[in-house]
């Protein structure tokens, strides 16, 4: 059973938590300026690489307090689809951005009753994401 700390682990690189999402896509650079237009998303540029063509290999971006990977597809590494569950302060404006950025509505934005406003876009390399602003009236969690 592991323990829960509040201390900073020392084997975790500084900004991330022990697990981190990672997409592994055709163009990585499409990936995170999506990111960017529809979740604020910012750029780690202390995690880019690029491969000696030039182009990039790997980076890392942040959305809110999150830490997400992404790389290149490659051999042995094919792309791999993905889905993610994400807050926001507002849902409804994030999957306007979503769709305009490209993404493909699986769900639209509405109440749920387990306590979220909530839709769902797909990118566009096929990875789910279900976008969410909690409500504190409903649903789980305390009040």
């Amino acid at each position: 059973m592991m323990m829960q700390t509040t201390e900073p682990a020392s084997h975790i690189p500084p900004g991330f938590r022990t697990v981190t999402p990672y997409f592994i896509v055709d163009e990585p650079e499409r990936l995170v300026a999506f990111a960017k237009t529809v979740f604020g998303a910012e750029e780690l540029q202390d995690q880019r690489a690029l491969g000696p063509d030039g182009k990039l290999l790997h980076t890392a971006f942040r959305i809110g307090d999150s830490v997400l990977e992404t790389g290149r597809a490659s051999d042995p590494w094919k792309p791999l689809k993905i889905g993610i569950h994400l807050f926001v302060h507002d849902v409804d404006a994030a999957y306007a951005l979503a769709l305009k950025a490209g993404g493909k509505s699986l769900h639209e934005v509405k109440d749920m009753d387990y306590g979220e406003r909530s839709g769902a876009v797909q990118d566009p390399f096929g990875n789910q994401w279900y976008i969410a602003t909690y409500m504190k009236s409903q649903g789980r969690g305390p009040a």
